[in-house]
């Protein structure tokens, strides 16, 4: 919405142009709330702060094995508190091991990460969250959280970072808001997040290179040889190992970030949660005119089986992804292929 100055601002506009997002508004309303006090959590002072991710004690650990900080839980009940406070019939969350029915009439689902990359938080690096919302089934509230992307009505995130900041699309466009700590309140960025389409960087954890399957070994190793190999161009690499802080850099910068499955125990599927991390980035991705696959695959095509599925994830400007599934495609043997290998006419755009 044009005349937004502030994301309050936004929504009454979004509610007022259709009814029907209002229950949509409302809920982004209380998820924004609960940022901006989770924000003051992470912020806060080490002595101060109880729920600090390293705290002091054992972590406990969630179905799929992955560490639970203090932190993780707090904001866990945050925004499970602010859900409650909403319009909102089910609640999927990667701290839960099974969906929530809260109120079995109400008309959304939200599938949630209260706290992506906690573990970089004793380093003092961005963390965020990240929502999904859509429509709740109508026979079971929670048959929501298998349908594909594309059912979603709004996704977004925030990040916890030198400023907080709001990001967040309800279908027509990705708008940025940062958080005006002294007001409490988001105000709007500029107008509709654009993806850049010629920016020459990357981003994906190069240590994992043995491990990763041939196109994308080629894909980085073509990246790697910059001018002199068949790209022509010299690429510049980052890794900020924070999901959030990398789709923050993208939509700014543009570029390309991969988290690909690999050949590594408990890699084969991808790491990445397809409900509630790879579809809402997907949907803020498109909407900024960019692209989000699984390598090959459109992410919103897809529905995950169970609400913790994972997925590989590229995203970023719409070329270079398209790129990298044509090296999916590409029938030379990889064994074949050396490095300094010629230039590739077929791949070289």
């Amino acid at each position: 919405m044009p005349g937004a100055a502030s994301l309050d601002e936004f929504l009454a506009i979004a509610a007022r142009v259709d009814p029907l997002r209002a229950p949509v508004a409302a809920l982004v309303r209380e998820i924004a709330a609960a940022g901006i006090a989770l924000a003051a959590e992470i912020a806060a002072p080490r002595d101060a702060a109880p729920y600090d991710a390293a705290a002091d004690g054992p972590a406990s650990r969630n179905r799929d094995g992955d560490v639970q900080k203090p932190l993780d839980l707090l904001a866990n009940e945050m925004f499970l508190a602010a859900a409650r406070r909403a319009p909102v019939a089910a609640i999927a969350s990667e701290e839960l091991a099974d969906p929530l029915v809260l109120d079995a009439q109400a008309p959304l689902a939200l599938a949630i990460d209260p706290l992506d990359g906690s573990s970089n938080i004793e380093t003092n690096l961005a963390v965020g969250t990240i929502f999904s919302i859509r429509p709740a089934g109508v026979d079971a509230p929670c048959s929501a959280f298998a349908s594909s992307g594309e059912e979603q009505l709004a996704a977004g995130f925030l990040l916890y970072g030198p400023q907080t900041a709001l990001v967040l699309t309800l279908g027509a466009g990705t708008r940025i808001f940062v958080l005006d700590r002294a007001a409490r309140t988001f105000r709007a960025l500029g107008r509709t997040a654009r993806i850049p389409e010629r920016t020459a960087e990357y981003a994906i954890n190069a240590s994992n290179y043995r491990f990763w399957h041939d196109p994308v070994r080629a894909y980085v190793d073509d990246l790697v040889q910059g001018a002199d190999g068949p790209r022509g161009t010299d690429f510049n690499m980052r890794w900020i190992a924070s999901l959030v802080a990398e789709v923050y850099r993208i939509l700014l910068r543009g570029g390309i970030f991969l988290y690909p499955a690999d050949q590594r125990p408990g890699y084969e599927c991808g790491r990445l949660r397809m409900l509630y991390e790879a579809h809402p980035i997907a949907f803020l991705v498109e909407q900024a005119g960019g692209a989000a696959t699984d390598g090959v695959h459109r992410i919103l095509d897809l529905a995950p089986a169970t609400i913790h599925q994972r997925v590989p994830l590229v995203f970023g400007s719409a070329d270079k992804v398209a790129r990298l599934a044509r090296y999916h495609s590409w029938t030379q043997p990889f064994a074949e292929r050396a490095p300094l290998f010629g230039r590739r006419g077929l791949l070289r755009a």
